[in-house]
């Protein structure tokens, strides 16, 4: 139930502690927990920690079939629940097509019952909600996540674009046109044995993705001068040195080179106004 196709979203990460300070994120608008959708525009809030969670599981996404791990960890009332909650639901966002939806209920610590229902919004693998997440779904709900995840905190409205369906068929030249500046791609694997995640930039967007604090795809500079990961993402440098020639028509990267793993097909590319 994860699915990726050209569609715009407004990303608005929660901040990382050991990403970001106050000094960084002041007066930029953030959402610890929104992730509020609106015709093709959604309001997403997945912190870079959160991808870190070690529960994650490829089983079919549905409550009675989470590995016990996974399902103690959705229920956990502390700070651990609250990350992997937040990450679930954008694995379903992702993953599942806005017919499905993911259901479960937990308990905090002060006795207070919630009834969660995550709905589903890209549709890149929505197979997920029947069975195993299969190889290819894997690989593109995590290019999702990583695409959808913020350093700082802020809103920013993106188009998210790919070679996979849906979202190879769901960009037209409209949004095309809004949103000319490619940012870069993202890929990975979070489901792996050792989970990786990879970015690269698009170099003549560096400027504009860091003034729009969308360091996770430019990077982020410090103050040596050294591009710095963005939580596990790894940045790898200049798309055009790891991916295909970006694809004329759907404005794409088609495929990339990861300096591990190879040539993968499951590619998350990311414009910007």
């Amino acid at each position: 139930m994860l699915g990726c196709a050209g569609i715009l979203l407004a990303i608005t990460g929660c901040m990382a502690p050991e990403l970001a300070s106050e000094e960084e994120t002041d007066g930029l608008i953030s959402s610890s927990d929104a992730l509020v959708s609106g015709n093709a525009l959604s309001a997403n809030a997945l912190s870079a920690n959160a991808l870190s969670a070690n529960a994650l599981s490829a089983n079919a996404l549905s409550a009675n079939a989470l590995s016990r791990e996974a399902a103690l960890t959705l229920q956990d009332p502390g700070e651990g629940g609250e990350l992997f909650r937040t990450l679930v639901k954008y694995m379903v966002s992702c993953a599942l097509d806005a017919s499905q939806s993911f259901s479960f209920s937990w308990t905090d610590a002060a006795g207070r019952t919630h009834d969660e229902v995550y709905h589903g919004e890209l549709g890149l693998a929505d197979a997920w909600g029947a069975g195993p997440l299969d190889p290819a779904g894997k690989q593109i709900v995590s290019a999702c996540l990583a695409a959808r995840t913020n350093r700082y905190g802020v809103s920013v409205v993106i188009s998210m674009r790919s070679h996979q369906d849906p979202l190879r068929h769901e960009v037209g030249r409209e949004e095309r046109e809004a949103y000319p500046h490619v940012e870069g791609a993202f890929w990975g694997d979070l489901f792996a044995e050792t989970p990786y995640l990879r970015a690269c930039y698009n170099r003549a967007s560096v400027d504009l993705s860091r003034a729009a604090r969308r360091d996770c795809a430019a990077g982020h500079v410090d103050g040596e001068g050294d591009l710095e990961a963005c939580g596990m993402i790894e940045i790898v440098g200049d798309c055009q040195a790891h991916c295909s020639k970006l694809h004329p028509p759907g404005q794409y990267y088609k495929d990339c080179v990861d300096p591990e793993s190879g040539k993968t097909r499951y590619v998350v590319t990311t414009a910007l106004r």
